[in-house]
């Protein structure tokens, strides 16, 4: 047999999954998929439907709807503006992250004007910039603002909170979309108190599931902006599911067994192990990965210590050092896979994702698996960074 066409080599034991999403799923979940596919008009799915519904408000912080999509987040972004917006419109924008500027791109596809405000991919959102453009908008055109809560390109949180202040002080009437694709079920979020009016997610990072759902959870004003609003929409249309999902049921086939698993990790989330412990164990996690990287003596990518990621951490490498070859070594040596750097970060960043179903020692080993590549490499850094993580961690539960 010739060398091209030579089997993959065997790797023994689980594959290590620390990109920042898809994350990994747990067991029960995967059981919870894996049931013979029910009748999505008959008796049981309404009852499943429901619950699934109900059980999703606490983790989106609201009391208004959710409506599910078989899709993806990037589905999830369109759904929020084509059902809010008309052709010609303005939305400003804000240039956090590679995620944060295929949204501002989709936009422009749809017909949108943008004002997209440059960043240096190691920020959050600057609130005090958003209130003084509103501020300048006498005539309100600017008809969305659009912000990405935790930027996965770059493991920068922006403040939601302040967000929605900044446009209440501007007294603008602005409509606010927030992508939660990363943060949702993994970093604390209120949907109603921020006054958001549309926040977009998708299934595969912290609510524990494979990719192939797409979430908008929309508010009153959302509703009544979208009877005017003039893009065209079919599939995307909240009032064709609004209409009939107080039943449990959908207009169009959902992905039924998917709704299985979501069901079961909410169980796993809200009810289990509860919501105030999902985002410490977060905190936690990232925490421990940056004195990691400290100990190392590599940089963190995001500056300010008041935006790190609870989700993820994005880790410069130096110069003359390709991230990818070190994600390279690590994948083959240890079997691990860790996020790439994206956009204008390729080669230069490496990402450790730790969101999702994950513990202490998942942790652990997934960070002795990066110091140990460091070491094969060639990567200059300073040994002793899984022991700081190990430190905090023993000390902090």
């Amino acid at each position: 047999m010739s060398s091209a066409a030579a089997k993959p080599k065997h790797q023994p034991g689980r594959h290590f999954l620390q990109i920042p999403g898809p994350s990994n799923v747990p067991d029960r979940v995967l059981r919870a998929i894996d049931r013979p596919t029910m009748d999505h008009r008959g008796p049981d799915f309404g009852r499943l439907g429901r619950e699934v519904l109900d059980r999703l408000k606490p983790v989106f912080g609201t009391e208004g709807p959710v409506i599910i999509f078989p899709g993806s987040g990037t589905g999830a972004w369109e759904a929020a503006l084509v059902n809010t917006l008309s052709p010609g419109d303005r939305v400003l924008m804000f240039e956090t992250g590679h995620f944060a500027t295929l949204w501002q791109e989709m936009a422009r596809k749809l017909g949108i004007v943008t004002e997209f405000v440059p960043g240096d991919w190691r920020s959050g959102v600057d609130a005090a910039a958003i209130e003084a453009r509103l501020a300048e908008d006498s005539t309100h055109s600017i008809k969305a603002v659009a912000v990405v809560h935790n930027e996965t390109s770059t493991g920068v949180t922006s403040d939601i909170g302040a967000v929605r202040r900044a446009i209440d002080a501007a007294g603008h009437p602005a409509l606010l979309f927030v992508d939660t694709v990363s943060s949702l079920a993994s970093i604390e979020y209120r949907h109603d108190e921020w006054g958001v009016d549309v926040t977009v997610t998708g299934s595969q990072k912290g609510l524990m599931l494979p990719p192939g759902l797409g979430f908008n959870a929309v508010s009153e004003k959302a509703r009544s902006v979208a009877k005017t609003a003039r893009l065209p929409r079919a599939y995307w249309d909240w009032e064709a599911m609004l209409g009939i999902n107080p039943t449990g049921y959908f207009p169009y086939t959902p992905a039924t067994n998917l709704l299985y698993g979501l069901n079961e990790a909410l169980i796993l989330l809200v009810e289990e192990e509860g919501l105030p412990a999902v985002f410490a164990r977060h905190q936690r996690h990232g925490e421990a990965t940056r004195r990691a990287v400290r100990t190392w003596g590599l940089e963190v990518l995001c500056r300010n210590p008041a935006e790190y990621s609870p989700v993820l951490t994005a880790v410069m490498t130096p110069d003359g050092h390709d991230a990818d070859a070190l994600r390279a070594t690590i994948l083959e040596r240890s079997n691990m896979s860790l996020g790439n750097g994206l956009g204008r970060l390729k080669g230069r960043v490496f990402r450790i994702g730790h969101l999702g179903d994950f513990n202490d020692l998942m942790l652990v080993g997934t960070l002795a698996g990066v110091e140990m590549g460091l070491a094969t490499a060639g990567v200059p850094y300073t040994k002793g960074g899984v022991q700081a993580a190990m430190d905090y961690l023993g000390g902090n539960r």
